[in-house]
């Protein structure tokens, strides 16, 4: 089957901790802590966006694969923040990589999988043939309405991958879907900020997705928790990500390293592929990674992956997750205000 040739990532340097939300809104930080199991997340600057996002990630990824952009035939980026209701960022992206107008290109929408919605489908395209390389991407500044407990996670990120079968540094070997109707999470047309559906996100809709998306893939690779030396899930909070991992019989060790939420929050659709990311910065050759993502409304991608020997060659060809954790700068709730857009001016006659 297809595999990565090259990976790449991008988080925003400014950060806010949940004590200065928690102070702001007369909450207990320890409490949100313990509970979201977070304790500080990205901020976007004002010139930051999905599509900037995703431009350098991309371009990251690139420099990992070492191959001639000209030869991308397909770019699909996954979000549910693209800067533009009517205009691709995925081609945003193809020009600004240098990538062959000879492409095919889509913005993708599945709350937080469809960056894993586009690795499934680069992964189809280069596997019947239609193309040699593809470029999926998943990025999101996610959104979060004052108060709402989403401000104490809701972040931004995103993570690229360039799949083909040429010099992989770690190839799929299988990948299994689980999809229902579940409206647990949403957002309106023209709505500024998301919806809860309440008693549906947790056991029926992110746990019911996961760990059904998981077990499927277990049966049809024949495999269990112990095959794995790594596992990454969608983390709209550490206690889910944790609560899934341990219900799969994954340990700490298995799971510790795709867990990203409490340094840098949840990125919603680069959450995943961030996770896995990180893990591929200190796989070793051999080993085995199940990633499973998760996208309210709802379903899970799940899939299951063995690192090659290219691997050493060029993971140090562009920045590693960590390194972009540990490049940070704090704001203020104020500034953090100012940079989301959260001060919006109603009600005002022009004159």
């Amino acid at each position: 089957m297809a595999g990565i040739v090259g990976y790449g990532v991008y988080i925003p340097s400014y950060r806010i901790k949940v004590e200065e939300i928690a102070k702001v809104w007369g909450d207990d930080p320890k409490a949100i802590s313990r509970g979201l199991v977070v304790n500080e997340k990205s901020v976007p600057a004002p010139d930051e966006d999905t599509a900037t996002m995703s431009v350098e990630a991309a371009r990251n990824s690139l420099k990992r694969a070492m191959i001639d952009p000209q030869k991308i035939g397909a770019v699909y980026v996954g979000s549910e923040s693209h800067p533009y209701a009517v205009k691709p960022t995925s081609t945003i992206v193809a020009e600004a990589v240098e990538a062959a107008p000879n492409l095919t290109a889509a913005d993708l929408e599945f709350a937080c999988k469809a960056g894993t919605a586009g690795m499934q489908i680069c992964m189809g395209l280069v596997d019947s043939g239609m193309i040699e390389y593809g470029l999926a991407i998943g990025a999101d500044t996610a959104q979060g309405a004052p108060s709402d407990a989403l401000e104490y996670t809701a972040s931004a990120g995103g993570a690229a991958f360039v799949i083909g079968k040429d010099k992989t540094v770690a190839n799929f070997e299988g990948t299994f879907s689980f999809t229902t109707d579940t409206p647990d999470f949403y957002r309106r047309e023209g709505k500024p900020y998301p919806k809860h559906g309440g008693r549906f996100t947790g056991e029926p809709a992110y746990f019911k997705h996961v760990l059904a998306g998981a077990e499927g893939l277990f049966n049809k690779m024949g495999t269990e928790a112990a095959d794995y030396d790594y596992a990454v899930f969608h983390q709209p909070n550490g206690k889910f990500y944790i609560r899934a991992a341990k219900k799969l019989g994954f340990n700490q060790k298995q799971y510790e390293t795709g867990l990203l939420t409490p340094f840098i929050g949840n990125t919603y659709s680069g959450a995943t592929p961030l996770g896995l990311a990180a893990i591929l910065d200190i796989a070793e050759p051999g080993d085995r990674i199940m990633a499973v993502s998760y996208g309210s409304g709802a379903g899970s991608d799940a899939f299951s992956i063995t690192v090659k020997d290219g691997i050493d060659e060029k993971r140090e060809l562009s920045p590693k997750v960590q390194d972009m954790i540990q490049n940070k700068s704090y704001v203020d709730y104020a500034i953090y205000a100012k940079f989301k857009g959260k001060l919006r001016m109603a009600g005002l006659t022009q004159f």
